[in-house]
């Protein structure tokens, strides 16, 4: 019974429907989408290589901004490549194996990049209120724990709504209201109740967003203590562009993900749902590389010691 359920799926597809109601506006869609697409890749790529190549960067901040660039870079591959495919051509299906796959990535990708946001803000905690004691604590072994910690939870909580997801029974149109496959959009084709789903997807991702959330704000309450305590007007420069930069990329990552996952699916407007998902799936990972190296005083010195 089982394995014949496991067949049939594989064997069918989905209709993404994404972007459909607008034929006139998938063009346009289309060359924007494809900017910023080759904006995160070039723009990510470029912060890896050079956390890489050049020592002085071999610190625990550009370490979590690697990861967060390489997250991002796989965030974006898992949904928009297919995104682009259906917005230029007639056909919108994604098979059922590609489609749960894509569930899953998309999902646990951005459980990760939640939890190690709240690791780049420990980090700057830790840098600003106990700068003594920094090479200590953020230890090299200490930073790759909480980097897999991060890569762990995030796939973990991910196979928890993918077994769940899986088994829900689909009516038979199999048409998703939406451009990629995530959770709250298959639910709405399920033939059964899905309270009991919708319930777990609420806790999760109060766990997973509210909770880091908390987190962050307590870490940067504490920073603004020590900050109104500095005497450098260097020192305070300093910390207000990392802790800047990183309070931007907080804001455009949780701001979405709360408008999405933090209310049933039942209740969300599918349009507005569309386009909230496009913001953070397409403009926020392009955006993460210029909010940490405009005003990145290691980074530009990077640059030229690399170009000289």
């Amino acid at each position: 019974m089982i394995m014949e359920k496991i067949n049939a799926s594989f064997e069918s597809y989905f209709v993404l429907l994404g972007f459909s109601n607008w034929p006139h506006f998938e063009v346009v869609l289309f060359v924007v989408i494809l900017m910023f697409y080759v904006m995160t890749l070039i723009g990510n790529l470029f912060i890896i290589i050079l956390s890489h190549l050049d020592s002085h960067l071999h610190t625990p901040m550009y370490f979590f901004l690697s990861n967060l660039s390489f997250l991002d870079l796989c965030y974006t591959t898992s949904a928009i490549p297919q995104l682009l495919v259906n917005l230029w051509g007639p056909e919108k299906t994604i098979s059922y194996a590609g489609c749960m796959i894509q569930l899953y990535f998309v999902l646990a990708l951005g459980t990760t990049e939640s939890v190690l946001l709240v690791v780049m803000s420990y980090d700057r905690y830790v840098a600003v209120c106990r700068p003594l004691h920094y090479t200590v604590l953020m230890n090299s072994h200490f930073c790759y724990l909480l980097a897999v910690a991060s890569w762990v939870s995030g796939f973990t909580n991910s196979a928890l709504h993918f077994s769940f997801t899986f088994w829900v029974p689909l009516c038979g149109h199999r048409q998703v209201d939406h451009f990629f496959c995530e959770v709250p959009a298959l639910l709405r084709l399920s033939c059964v109740d899905t309270h009991a789903n919708e319930l777990t997807l609420l806790v999760t991702s109060s766990i997973f967003v509210l909770i880091p959330l908390i987190l962050i704000l307590i870490s940067y309450g504490a920073i603004a203590r020590a900050v109104l305590r500095m005497q450098s007007t260097t020192g305070l420069q300093k910390v207000f562009g990392t802790c800047g930069a990183h309070l931007t990329v907080v804001s455009l990552f949780y701001i979405p993900a709360m408008c999405i996952y933090l209310q049933p699916p039942s209740g969300n407007s599918q349009d507005q749902g569309k386009f909230i998902a496009l913001f953070y799936t397409v403009v926020t990972p392009s955006l993460n590389p210029l909010i940490y190296t405009l005003r990145n005083k290691d980074v530009k010195v990077a640059v030229k010691r690399l170009m000289w």
